[in-house]
């Protein structure tokens, strides 16, 4: 066996196991796959066309990452969303990132600039719906916008910290995306990241990290209304 072949054989179940891992993650952080939902494997063989084993590694990969919980004797499950879950994850991101992009701010050079001025011009020429009708969610954009979020704060100089943030922004995604149909025409998240771009390139280090917070704290006050008034409807609804 040469040297090629032998490579392929060793890198390929990694590789499919990854594979199956960042779609089955993708799946749930965009709510395809929707909080509570039951993971099982038949279903996940046939839809994702693989076998067990790949599957139980994302699956347990997935735990870790607090998407997935696993029930003795009963499986995998979609973690279930909470309002008291969405307070903490958007606390915690509010604080960490914060400090993320302070921190950027404190190590800016130009090629970083550069790059923001980049990814927020990108974001800004995508449409976020992909029928101006009626929302339908723009992959493209949702890839451009957490380009943009994420050159925020890659300047930090800590590659835990930003492994944290992105945890996060995946935890967090879910929530949205559940929301996004409704906030589609009464956010103003163009402007919102205008603004914190300003805020950015003007050196104001305070004024930035302000309207970054604000920014996720307005994502979650939208996302908890939505939250109240689905759970108001589910408890009038008869039995």
């Amino acid at each position: 066996m040469d040297a090629d072949a032998l490579n392929k054989e060793v890198e390929g179940p990694a590789t499919l196991a990854t594979s199956i891992y960042e779609r089955l993650k993708a799946d749930i952080v965009s709510a395809r796959l929707e909080p509570g939902r039951k993971l099982q494997l038949r279903f996940l063989m046939e839809h994702y066309e693989a076998g067990q084993t790949p599957l139980r590694e994302a699956l347990n990969r997935l735990t870790t990452e607090d998407l997935v919980i696993g029930r003795e004797q009963r499986g995998f499950f979609v973690k279930p969303i909470s309002l008291e879950e969405l307070g903490e994850l958007t606390k915690t991101r509010c604080w960490v990132e914060g400090l993320a992009l302070r921190e950027s701010m404190g190590n800016a050079t130009p090629a970083w600039e550069e790059a923001l001025l980049v990814a927020h011009h990108r974001l800004e020429r995508a449409p976020r719906s992909l029928n101006p009708d009626r929302f339908e969610s723009n992959p493209e954009w949702e890839r451009l916008h957490r380009a943009f979020h994420a050159v925020l704060i890659n300047g930090c100089g800590s590659r835990p910290l930003i492994g944290f943030c992105e945890q996060l922004a995946d935890r967090l995604n879910r929530y949205r995306a559940l929301s996004s149909r409704k906030a589609f025409r009464v956010r103003k998240v163009t402007q919102e990241h205008a603004d914190i771009l300003k805020a950015v390139m003007d050196r104001n280090t305070a004024e930035a990290v302000r309207l970054l917070q604000q920014h996720y704290e307005q994502t979650a006050e939208f996302i908890r209304a939505d939250l109240e008034t689905n759970e108001a409807g589910d408890a009038m609804a008869p039995a």
